[in-house]
């Protein structure tokens, strides 16, 4: 008996119908959601422009209905289903005037039996979106309050939860059928569910699950790497195991650690076929000494990560281009690990195959972030069947090395005071201890669960505790000058971030505010932290002064903001393998906003990307606690002569040290600083050089605003070439922390490195895309550097100006 399949995507003709409202039969796109086609249609102002997102909150407490039409005709199958993959949230189907189902969760696909209800000619489909925000505040009535971050009732709907407004996310509550939906005829049998556990000796268990017209045997088959095998199923089987031995396979191993070999597996059930590129591998946690190590291969990875959030408020809008771009910048950063945080979404299919493409390592968390979550039905129900779901679709991915139960749930119920206010009231613990748990044992035994993050690796302890599991540092920012971070001696740091401003473009884009100022209404609106702007301020602490106006503003805050995780990154990354990994807080962010990312919004690289480029280099070298790091994660040794130098700042040697280190590969070696180059005899006028190979980093005695730097000197050359300009700059002074802000000039420009300071004499050449004014390309504001004009410097200091000239 052979099997037999139709697809047929009903993605044409849909109209949008607001339901007791006054807008009707607008043209809506599907895959997509209410809001994308309210602004198609121009009737709504863009959400992420200005204050526009505070008058749209009535589109969330609203009902809708998506409407169309499609034509059907007895085509010969014995069943057909319609297949919807993703409706956002609470939703009712009908077809043809019967209710097919209701739905209530966001990360879960659904197929519903409907051959019975098709007619001949013209079919009605209708999904009617119920008000997210009324659901979620009716449940929370039903249930009680549980304790969140937020007042949004978001622990009480399965839906992404920053939907609903985060500390760096506009609240844009949305419906909509956001992935695709179809209807998919067969006859005879169909393949239900194919789920691979694939290990690193060649072994794939290909666990497949039929739903089954007929009574006649059916035969699977299962082949990889030219190996083949198959099997007959009974008339009253459904399911089977099939076993695949690869003999000396190809690894799969993470970027930097070796190739990303992967192979073709397809299964088939008579003309149906699944096909997925498997990759095999083994990883494991050591958790040796209360540790928190991941092991690829039996080799441990530092993990050089980046939180992960939703590219945009509108997941339907994000293509597999936009997911290639955002990934590759983590690449292009030497980034080798994504945490897909607990209050965004399971990712598409498009997300984790570029992953498996660039050997990405993903950690990825349940759903659930920063509150109590009730484990009352209709709740508990729901998320089993997401994670069966969702832990059987992605079980064969060799990028996905962690499952990880919630973002910062345990955390809160034993910190932040939720015991009291909860009561005897359900919270989460089930989920992450015991359900979760057990889904991934039986459908993923292949890859290691963890309750949470933060998490110390029993219940019984204290959830943020350095010494153990993983950890979120979050004085530093809120409350801690960014030098705290050289206190802690974590095991592995899950979440640590400090905030900086999008790019000038982004920003200019995205705020009418005329004039734009650190402080005008719309620059503050795209800020969500609390205190965010006063915080942005105080982070500035001793190392650079007080701005004045909005272009030092601008560039110090993101200036600072690189520097801070740059600090952070270092030590943490110098006490390796003790600290086995960093994930900042985070890579991308889903609309325009001053937040912790390192690309903005509109997927401009913000300094903080060259800085951690820089930081999370297989080599570095880094000054801290009297003592010269050598970090050497790169798979050779590192050998060579450590020049240390004490400069004056016109560049004049006043001592000089070598030694000669040597240093396996990923592995860290402390280097002693000799006094003669550790301790300067003025320390606003002094700075140290340490070099090994073409590697070099510089390190001043003094915060900048006490060191008494020149006022910048440098002759630049700006040459056409090839996609763009090339911008020599020569230093005729110090030049602290060159940068250049091309896109205030041309949206589409950007720069290839920034951050450089240089001593006097050297040059650096800069590549600038796009067709920026090449005269205005060299001047401030595009062009700055620190010491780019005179601001207060140590008592007694008189700047000197570019022509050599006292200014004060």
């Amino acid at each position: 008996m052979t099997t037999v399949r139709a697809v047929r995507a009903l993605h044409e003709g849909w109209t949008l119908h607001q339901v007791g409202g006054g807008i009707s039969r607008v043209p809506a796109t599907v895959p997509g959601c209410v809001h994308t086609d309210l602004l198609a249609a121009g009737l709504i102002e863009d959400p992420y422009l200005d204050d526009n997102e505070n008058r749209l909150t009535w589109i969330g407490r609203s009902e809708w209905d998506y409407e169309t039409v499609f034509t059907w005709s007895a085509d010969g199958y014995e069943r057909a289903d319609l297949v919807c993959e993703g409706l956002d949230t609470v939703a009712t189907v009908v077809l043809n005037g019967v209710r097919v189902a209701a739905t209530a969760n966001q990360h879960r696909s659904y197929r519903f039996a409907v051959r019975e209800l098709l007619r001949e000619g013209e079919n009605t489909l209708r999904v009617r979106f119920a008000s997210p925000q009324a659901y979620a505040e009716a449940r929370r009535a039903e249930l009680g309050e549980r304790p969140g971050a937020y007042a949004a009732p978001y622990q009480f709907i399965r839906k992404m939860a920053c939907n609903f407004g985060w500390d760096w996310g506009p609240a844009v509550v949305t419906s909509g059928i956001w992935r695709p939906i179809g209807l998919h005829a067969w006859s005879g049998a169909r393949l239900a569910s194919v789920r691979p556990l694939v290990s690193g000796d060649g072994r794939v268990e290909v666990h497949v699950a039929v739903e089954r017209a007929t009574d006649a045997p059916l035969t699977l088959t299962a082949q990889v790497a030219g190996i083949s095998v198959q099997t007959v199923l009974a008339p009253d089987e459904h399911e089977a195991v099939l076993t695949l031995a690869v003999p000396e396979p190809r690894l799969w191993w993470p970027r930097g650690y070796g190739a990303q070999d992967r192979y073709e597996l397809v299964v088939g059930l008579g003309e149906e076929t699944w096909r997925g590129r498997i990759g095999f591998r083994d990883v494991r946690l050591d958790r040796t000494g209360e540790g928190f190590t991941i092991v690829v291969n039996d080799v441990p990875v530092f993990a050089r990560g980046v939180n992960w959030i939703p590219d945009d408020c509108f997941p339907a809008r994000i293509t597999r281009e936009r997911l290639a771009e955002r990934l590759g910048q983590a690449v292009e950063a030497n980034v080798n690990l994504l945490r897909v945080w607990g209050g965004g979404l399971y990712e598409s299919e498009d997300f984790y195959d570029l992953a498996d493409e660039l050997g990405l390592l993903i950690w990825q968390d349940f759903p659930f972030a920063c509150a109590a979550y009730p484990e009352e039905e209709p709740f508990a129900s729901e998320v089993e069947a997401e994670a069966r779901q969702n832990v059987t679709r992605l079980s064969w991915r060799p990028s996905l090395v962690l499952w990880c139960g919630n973002n910062e749930n345990l955390e809160g119920h034993a910190d932040w005071g939720w015991r009291e206010e909860l009561g005897e009231k359900s919270w989460g613990a089930g989920f992450y201890h015991d359900l979760l748990p057990s889904v991934v044992a039986e459908l993923d035994p292949t890859r290691p669960y963890w309750p949470g993050s933060p998490y110390s690796g029993a219940p019984g302890l204290a959830p943020n505790d350095p010494a153990r599991g993983t950890v979120h540092i979050w004085d530093v920012w809120n409350r801690e000058d960014y030098t705290r971070y050289g206190d802690y001696r974590p095991r592995f740091v899950a979440e640590f971030g400090f905030q900086g401003p999008p790019a000038h473009a982004t920003l200019r884009g995205s705020v009418s505010d005329d004039p734009l100022t650190p402080t005008s209404p719309g620059v503050l609106h795209h800020q969500k932290a609390h205190e965010g702007d006063a915080k942005l301020l105080r982070g500035l602490g001793e190392h650079l002064p007080r701005p004045e106006g909005f272009d030092d503003w601008h560039y110090w805050t993101q200036l600072n903001q690189a520097r801070a995780m740059a600090f952070g990154i270092e030590r943490f990354r110098a006490l390796a393998p003790y600290c086995a990994g960093t994930i900042v807080w985070q890579l991308n962010d889903c609309w325009p906003v001053t937040s912790w990312s390192a690309v903005d919004g509109a997927g401009r690289r913000k300094p903080l990307w060259y800085a951690l480029r820089r930081a999370y280099a297989d080599r570095l070298l880094t000054v801290c606690d009297g003592a010269v790091a050598v970090v050497n994660d790169g798979p050779q040794p590192w050998a060579g002569e450590l020049e240390l130098l004490r400069l004056g700042l016109a560049g004049e040697p006043l001592a000089k040290e070598t030694i000669v280190v040597e240093v396996a590969a990923r592995s860290v070696a402390r280097v002693g600083l000799p006094d003669s180059v550790a301790v300067p005899g003025d320390p606003s006028a002094e700075l140290l050089s340490v070099r090994l190979g073409e590697h070099r980093v510089l390190r001043f005695f003094a915060e900048d605003p006490r060191v008494a730097f020149p006022v910048a000197a440098y002759d630049t050359e700006v040459v056409p070439v090839a996609g763009g300009l090339d911008v020599t700059v020569t230093a005729r002074t110090l030049l602290r922390e060159l940068a250049l802000f091309p896109d205030r000039l041309d949206p589409a420009s950007s720069v290839d490195d920034m951050l450089l300071t240089l001593l006097p004499g050297e040059s650096v050449t800069l590549h600038v895309t796009g067709s920026p004014d090449p005269a205005a390309l060299v001047t401030r504001p595009v062009l700055r550097c620190v010491n780019d004009r005179t601001y207060p410097g140590p008592p007694g200091w008189a700047a000197r100006s570019r022509d050599g000239q006292t200014e004060r």
